[in-house]
């Protein structure tokens, strides 16, 4: 396993794909420091940001001991998540076959169930207006998905098998359920996985990064229409 002596810079707002990363470096227990990037106010679309994020999305990361000792970003929370794994050799297995079960729940994470979920959030929760077609097409597709979840874990304690990146990927979008419209108590075998997890000392760490920053924006009217997507910005 490699060593980490200089922090790793984490730039970070607590969310569903902010705790993907701050989850995995809890886990790892190397050094890490936070930096942080409030959606609710638009710094994603800062200069500096977007040096080392280019699509203004969080998170990232900026590692000052890469590849041959010299320092690298990353953005896209999936490929963070691969290059952790790989470079501390935990959480994705470097055999062939137990590798590419864990990229392919990986990638149904990063395709499926994180962009389908934060839609069904959007149109329940944050819309200017209530679309009953949205709102039903979302939450309708969520549920089909924690469907397939519940299937594949029903012989299994983990998605691909042993404990991984697939597992930390999905459990932040699974967490606020009742946000989704959905019942976890429909999806045993699911919910046995979102105990187990949430179980973990490291992901209940990781995601209590930075809650004092997200609940201060409840209040923020101004805040919620940046973040929610109802003022554009220059």
């Amino acid at each position: 396993m490699a060593k980490q002596t200089r922090p790793i810079e984490l730039h970070y707002w607590p969310t569903p794909n902010g705790w993907k990363i701050s989850i995995m470096l809890e886990e790892l227990g190397v050094p890490y420091e936070v930096r942080y990037v409030n959606i609710a106010r638009g710094e994603q679309f800062e200069a500096e940001f977007l040096k080392i994020a280019p699509n203004n999305r969080m998170p990232a990361i900026v590692d000052p001991e890469g590849p041959g000792g010299q320092p690298i970003s990353l953005f896209e929370s999936g490929a963070i998540l691969q290059y952790l794994g790989r470079k501390f050799g935990k959480f994705y297995p470097q055999e062939e076959r137990a590798r590419v079960e864990v990229e392919q729940w990986l990638m149904w994470q990063m395709g499926g169930l994180g962009p389908m979920c934060g839609q069904a959030h959007h149109f329940r929760q944050y819309a200017p207006e209530r679309v009953p077609y949205a709102i039903d097409r979302y939450t309708n597709e969520v549920n089909r998905l924690y469907g397939v979840m519940n299937k594949r874990l029903a012989d299994r304690d983990f998605l691909a098998g042993d404990y991984s990146i697939a597992d930390i990927a999905c459990v932040g979008w699974v967490r606020p359920w009742k946000n989704q419209g959905q019942e976890i108590d429909d999806f045993p075998n699911l919910k046995r996985w979102l105990e187990t997890i949430r179980a973990r000392p490291a992901v209940e760490r990781g995601m209590a990064v930075g809650q004092e920053y997200r609940r201060s924006i409840a209040d923020d009217e101004e805040a919620k229409k940046i973040l929610f997507g109802q003022r554009a910005r220059a």
